[in-house]
């Protein structure tokens, strides 16, 4: 259940509450002393209150998607019963790698909030600024090789999909 606070959400479109980010630093802070994976925290808060929670557990799970953002976005849909987060605000101890950044896109969440840079990721050791150059070259010249395969039988899922009467749409609206 979510957590009360005295205090009620910032209206402001550019507020900022120092409380939250000191929580999700908190978080990464106590992660690292339990040795429980990387030094990444996040909270999401909806109307004044904390309603997820993550630290990056990468090397615990392990599961090399199991970053704080996402984390906590898992934990804040599950408590409350949607996959749309658009009421809410993420704060960050860091500031989101693209995986983390597609995932804010993903749950709908229009501002979030970080503290350590992307360059100061990097300089600790971790892909962040690879990630970004990666993502910016076009297909062929990244590492990665991803090649599509013509192929009828993979349409089809998307056919029963665009067909189905029972379909849950939840395709960003942003």
């Amino acid at each position: 259940m979510a957590e009360r606070s005295s205090r009620r959400e910032p209206t402001e479109p550019d507020a900022f509450d120092n409380r939250f980010l000191e929580e999700a630093v908190r978080i990464a802070r106590e992660n690292v002393l339990r040795n429980e994976g990387g030094p990444f925290g996040a909270v999401v808060i909806h109307r004044g209150e904390i309603v997820g929670r993550g630290a990056n557990r990468v090397t615990a799970r392990p599961d090399p998607t199991a970053h704080a953002e996402i984390e906590a976005i898992r934990d804040a849909a599950f408590r409350l019963g949607t996959f749309d987060l658009g009421e809410c605000i993420l704060y960050s101890s860091c500031e989101p790698c693209p995986l983390c950044l597609a995932a804010l896109y993903l749950a709908r969440i229009r501002r979030a909030f970080y503290g350590s840079s992307a360059e100061e990721a990097a300089a600790a050791g971790f892909l962040d600024i690879f990630l970004r150059e990666e993502l910016s070259l076009p297909p062929e010249r990244r590492k990665l090789s991803l090649r599509r395969v013509e192929s009828a039988a993979c349409r089809e899922p998307f056919r029963l999909w665009s067909l189905s009467t029972n379909k849950v749409p939840y395709q960003s609206t942003f």
